[in-house]
């Protein structure tokens, strides 16, 4: 029976085939001496990923926990599974694609050791992500900020290395539409980032699309603050301080100024449509809190393990 190591690297993987051997021979290479695993989480990959991670921990005996998921969903939940399987002090977080140089853990690892933080993030120099990635980036990273009350100089990036606390502090959320770093926020007031190296895709496109960063940005919206709800008061408050006042002046137009001015059916009809819209803002923000507290209630699962291979089994 092997004993728990002291860094555990955790790695969804998501058609990642071409890509995760090369991490993780970089790893063993960075890493050679010391006492590390290796899990590797396919979350619903499409290409062959199953086989190259199965390949791989035949390759490294003793060294990689292979998870595999029942399909996709998604990389926070990809990782929170990983980190339900890690057994390390220290556990590491980093891409399958390779833009996370495993050399660069090394710094992390470094400083996390120093005691005064639970979890230290790397900040790129200069980031290799595609557009679309780093809009959906910067869209998160001015949410947080309202919505997490996140301090405005941490960037939240996938690459980042927590202690055992930490973990042991996340892995007990058992609530859908898991948001690693929003357990992270509201776990934790000590946190350190550090600059670190983000190299360019080798190969292939990133998995990231436009309706993955939607649902990421919707579970730190809903699943992690009440500032919905909240703006969604003020803003049918405003509306209606200030259709009362239109409508004031309306009255006041026509008992003193235009008394024989007809109020006309646009009138009404904008108001109307003013107050749909502020209803629809409300009815529909409600309506995602209660869909999600009933998809809590229904015990939706985070991720489904169709079947995993531990370290230690031959």
């Amino acid at each position: 029976m092997l004993g728990p190591p002291t860094i555990t690297f955790v790695i969804p993987v998501y058609n990642g085939s071409a890509t995760v051997g090369d991490v993780v021979k970089d790893i063993q290479e960075h890493f050679r001496g010391e006492d590390f695993e290796i899990v590797l989480v396919n979350d619903g990959s499409q290409d062959d990923s199953e086989s190259t991670c199965r390949e791989l921990r035949e390759r490294y005996p003793g060294l990689i926990t292979y998870v595999h998921l029942a399909h996709n969903f998604g990389e926070h939940a990809a990782v929170l599974a990983g980190l339900n399987h890690a057994q390390g002090d220290y556990v590491a977080v980093l891409d399958d694609d390779g833009q996370n140089p495993p050399r660069e853990v090394r710094r992390l690892f470094e400083e996390i050791q120093k005691g005064s933080a639970d979890v230290v993030y790397g900040r790129y120099r200069s980031k290799r992500h595609g557009r679309l990635r780093n809009l959906g980036s910067w869209f998160n990273d001015a949410m947080a900020n309202a919505m997490l009350k996140k301090p405005r100089d941490l960037y939240l990036s996938s690459f980042k290395i927590m202690n055992r606390f930490l973990v042991d502090q996340i892995t007990k959320y058992k609530g859908p539409f898991p948001y690693i770093d929003g357990l992270i926020l509201r776990t934790t007031s000590s946190i350190g980032q550090i600059e670190v190296e983000h190299v360019s895709r080798p190969t292939g496109k990133s998995g990231y699309t436009a309706k993955k960063l939607v649902s990421l940005w919707l579970n730190m919206f809903l699943n992690f603050s009440i500032a919905p709800l909240r703006a969604a008061v003020f803003l049918g408050l405003i509306t209606s301080a200030f259709s009362i006042l239109l409508l004031t002046g309306i009255v006041i137009d026509k008992i003193y100024i235009n008394p024989n001015l007809t109020i006309g059916i646009p009138t009404v009809l904008v108001v109307q449509t003013l107050f749909a819209g502020v209803q629809l803002v409300v009815l529909g923000t409600i309506g995602e809190y209660l869909g999600r507290l009933f998809l809590d209630h229904s015990k939706r699962p985070q991720f489904v393990v169709r079947y995993c291979r531990e370290r230690s089994e031959p």
